[in-house]
């Protein structure tokens, strides 16, 4: 039979995974676009985005370590750690390098980014960097589906393998 302990690890890594790549899908498609459209300046905006980032990023970080630490219960495991390591190192790095390089550029200029001359130096680099924290969280969130996916392929053929019956394919 399925080790209790192999089902536990499976389900806390699809419940993790669920919540974070929710968040981070409200986050990125509804959130951040309302902000934009709503607020009177792309300033506040962004600093509203701005806060709300670190939390993801570091719930990302946890989440992706999880799914490498718990996914060592099965054959599958190596790809499932892998992919949790991918997610937390992307989260990691856009939290720890590239925020606050970001923050250094604001702090570098007396008036918003968008009312910098589009090639001025610091507006270009601003773009950069907020370029590579969204492919950043793009690779994270990828890498996270990715897991959820392995890890739920993972359940349902190790249920079948012993005997346990899914749910989801019952009549």
């Amino acid at each position: 039979m399925i080790g209790d302990r192999t089902v536990g690890a499976g389900l806390a890594s699809v419940v993790a995974l669920s919540l974070w790549l929710g968040a981070t899908l409200l986050i990125g498609a509804v959130v951040a676009p309302a902000a934009f459209a709503v607020l009177p300046t792309r300033t506040l905006a962004g600093a509203l985005v701005g806060r709300v980032l670190p939390t993801l990023f570091w719930s990302g970080a946890g989440v992706g370590l999880l799914i490498a630490l718990l996914g060592r219960t099965d054959r599958s495991a190596r790809t499932r750690s892998v992919l949790g390591l991918v997610t937390m190192v992307a989260c990691l790095a856009a939290q720890l390098i590239v925020s606050p390089r970001i923050a250094r550029v604001r702090a570098d200029v007396a008036v918003p980014i968008d009312q910098l001359a589009r090639e001025d130096a610091r507006r270009v680099a601003f773009g950069r960097l907020h370029a590579v924290s969204v492919a950043l969280l793009g690779v994270a969130g990828l890498s996270g589906a990715a897991a959820l996916l392995f890890t739920i392929r993972a359940l349902a053929s190790s249920g079948v393998r012993h005997g346990i019956s899914n749910p989801l394919h019952e009549p």
